[in-house]
C-alpha cells in the first residue's frame, strides 16, 4: 500500500500530466525532423529522454522549492512540505534517473 501511496505522490509531485502533454510537442518537432515519421526506436527514445530529464527536473525543482513551498499556502500541500514524501526518497529518485541514463552498460 505504501508503494502505491509513494508512486502516487511522486506522479503527482512531478506533475506527469504536464510531461505527457509536452510530448506532443517533442512528437511534432520529431516528424519535422525526420522530413516524416521517425522510427518506432527513435520514438520510443524520445519517450524515454523526455520523460526522464522532465521528472528529473522537477524533482529538483521540488527539493530545492521546499523550503518556500511550506511558506506558501498555495504550495503547502504538496507532498514534500506536507511530509507525504521525504526529501531522502526524493532525491533517491531525482538521482536514480540521470545515473541511469548515464550508465556505462546503456549502450
Amino acid at each position: 500500500m505504501s508503494t502505491l501511496r509513494n508512486m502516487r505522490l511522486t506522479l503527482d509531485m512531478i506533475k506527469i500530466e504536464h510531461t505527457l502533454f509536452c510530448l506532443a510537442v517533442c512528437f511534432s518537432r520529431a516528424v519535422l525532423a525526420a522530413n516524416g515519421l521517425p522510427a518506432l526506436r527513435q520514438i520510443l527514445w524520445i519517450v524515454v529522454a523526455m520523460v526522464g530529464a522532465r521528472s528529473t527536473a522537477m524533482a529538483f525543482n521540488r527539493i530545492a522549492d521546499r523550503a518556500y513551498d511550506a511558506r506558501n499556502p498555495r504550495t503547502a500541500t504538496r507532498a514534500l512540505p506536507a511530509g507525504l514524501l521525504s526529501v531522502s526518497f526524493v532525491w533517491v529518485f531525482t538521482l536514480h534517473l540521470p545515473a541511469y541514463f548515464l550508465s556505462p552498460l546503456r549502450c
